[in-house]
Parts: structure tokens; C-alpha cells; sequence
């Protein structure tokens, strides 16, 4: 992918150098067009010219993003929420990956129940700012401790009554014998520039930034997407219609000497395939091919 318009400056987008996002992220990238070549300690790569990939810890992309030092950014958006740079920052995209959950866990064997009866006990976190936002809001007042290593063990050593943690599958806390009581937040990657007055608005890194968007959702658009091509007897045409729409409508293209078959076309959802192959299949239709697509734009 390349800008449309050529920039003085390349466009700067922040990107987690590590962690639970980094591979998803560029991966993303990558299909996109943007292919960032993976190197330990790089913090800067110049791709495709006009682009400029920063990498810091996903905490920090909200801080580069806000303050400008970034044009764009990808991170989670628990980082975002808990940065404190939120309102200055508009999400233009959900990029369904990275999904996890912030929870409030307590000790199976403690008896706890419900939030209310964490009220006066101590918990541990990494996300304060959320954490406390929480709390707040069940109108349930606690002590904080706030923690940047694994928080899962505070309640085993006394350093807290329950944690706020970031959960994927929950197997980490069945380990430490702790069980979820709420929810905090639903996170995954986001893609985030600045908002309001900061915003960039009628330039340059304006188109670039849309046209950035663009791509990462035609990506996405794609991926639970797929390209089928099937031959069906003329006389079963309408029928085969029927179970095809694709995006606005199959197409039909004759078959070379052929004049009682047509082949169709169509972009189908992944999900529906099993079923829709043995229907395609008990209409006669043969020569059935599934097809990726990379890219996809209605």
C-alpha cells in the first residue's frame, strides 16, 4: 500500500513492539500492504516509502498518539481507557484481534460473591485508572495497590483481597485458584488517532490516515470471507441463485460450448459453507472451488 499523495513527512503509526498484540498487528499490517520488516531492538522502519512504523510498548502508543508524535496508532484498547489520553483520541477502527477482557477476580475458596463485598478490601492492579473508574461506578469504595508484574498472586501472599486483570481465556486465573466476578471492560486492537482540534484534518497524512483505515478494513471485510466459483446446470440457475447473494448478486458466465451449464460466482460467508456446499451439491453442481480473498471492498 502506498499513499495516493506524496508527504513531505511519512506518515508515523505506532505499533506494539512485543507482547500479546505485536504479531496480530503486523501480521494485519502486512495484508495490508505494509510489510514491516521484523528485526529485536528496531524502534523505527520505514515501509513502502510514505509510511513510518514506530514501535513502543502498547501502554505508550495512546501517549505518542495524543501528544503528536505519532499520526496513528494500533494498541488495545484497555491501553487506551487506561492511558488517560481517552478523550483526545477517537477510535476509527475495531481490528478483532488481541480480544481479551479486564475482570475482577477474587479467590475460589474465599467466598466472595459479588462486587459489594469487596468494599473496604484491598486490590491489586495494573489498570488504577479503570480499576478506580469501576469501583466508582458500583459505588463500592476499596483499596487500591497498584502492581505492574503479575497481579495473580497478590491475594496468595496478602498483598490484596482480589485483582483487576486483563483475562483471554481464563486459564491463568483456574491456576491461581482465582474465579472472575465482573467485568471491567471488553478490550481487543483498535487503530486510534488523535480527536477534535488535533485532528488531522485536509492533508496529506489526512488522506493517508483514511486511506490506512480503508485497507485495514478491507482486510477485515475478507477474512471471514470466501471466494466460491461452482458450475450448475442451466435448468437449476435460479434455484442456485437463491442460495447465493454474494455481496449484491452471483455472477453468471456462460460455459464454452457449454450451453446447458453456467458457472457462478460469489462471495459467501465462511460460516455458511458447510451448508451451503451439499445444497449447491444436491442442485448438480460440480467443479466446486473455495477460494481466500486478501482484500475486499463493497
Amino acid at each position: 500500500m502506498s499513499a495516493s499523495l506524496p508527504s513531505q513527512e511519512p506518515f508515523v503509526l505506532a505499533v506494539p513492539s512485543r507482547g500479546r498484540l505485536s504479531d496480530g498487528t503486523l501480521e494485519l499490517l502486512r495484508r495490508a500492504g505494509l510489510h514491516a520488516p521484523r528485526q529485536p531492538r528496531r524502534l523505527l522502519a520505514d515501509v513502502n516509502a510514505h509510511w513510518r512504523l514506530l514501535f513502543v510498548r502498547a501502554r505508550d502508543v495512546p501517549e505518542y498518539v495524543a501528544t503528536g508524535t505519532a499520526d496513528a496508532g494500533i494498541t488495545g484498547l484497555d491501553c487506551v481507557e487506561e492511558s488517560g489520553h481517552a478523550p483526545e483520541l477517537r477510535v476509527l477502527l475495531k481490528l478483532g484481534f488481541g480480544r481479551c477482557r479486564l475482570s475482577v477476580a477474587v479467590p475460589r475458596l474465599k467466598g466472595i460473591s459479588s462486587v459489594e463485598a469487596l468494599r473496604g478490601k484491598r486490590v491489586a492492579t495494573a489498570f488504577p485508572r479503570l480499576t478506580e473508574r469501576f469501583f466508582e461506578a458500583q459505588r463500592v469504595a476499596v483499596e487500591m495497590v497498584p502492581l505492574t508484574g503479575s497481579t495473580e498472586v497478590a491475594p496468595h501472599v496478602g498483598a490484596a483481597d482480589a485483582v483487576v486483570d486483563l483475562v483471554e481465556t481464563g486459564s491463568t486465573l483456574r491456576q491461581h485458584g482465582l474465579v472472575e466476578l465482573a467485568t471491567v471492560l471488553e478490550s481487543e486492537a483498535v487503530l486510534v488517532a488523535r480527536a477534535g482540534p488535533r485532528a488531522l484534518r485536509l492533508n496529506d497524512k489526512a488522506q493517508q490516515l483514511e486511506e490506512l483505515r480503508l485497507a485495514l478494513q478491507s482486510v477485515l471485510d475478507a477474512q471471514a470471507r470466501r471466494y466460491l466459483m461452482v458450475n450448475v446446470p442451466r435448468a437449476k440457475l435460479d434455484e442456485a441463485k437463491k442460495l447465493l447473494p454474494g455481496v449484491t448478486a452471483p455472477t453468471v458466465l456462460d460455459l464454452l460450448g457449454r450451453a446447458d451449464w453456467v458457472a457462478l460466482h460469489a462471495v459467501v460467508d465462511e460460516q455458511e459453507l458447510n451448508g451451503l456446499l451439499p445444497a449447491l451439491k444436491r442442485l448438480g453442481a460440480q467443479g466446486l472451488l473455495v477460494l481466500p480473498i486478501e482484500r475486499m471492498i463493497p
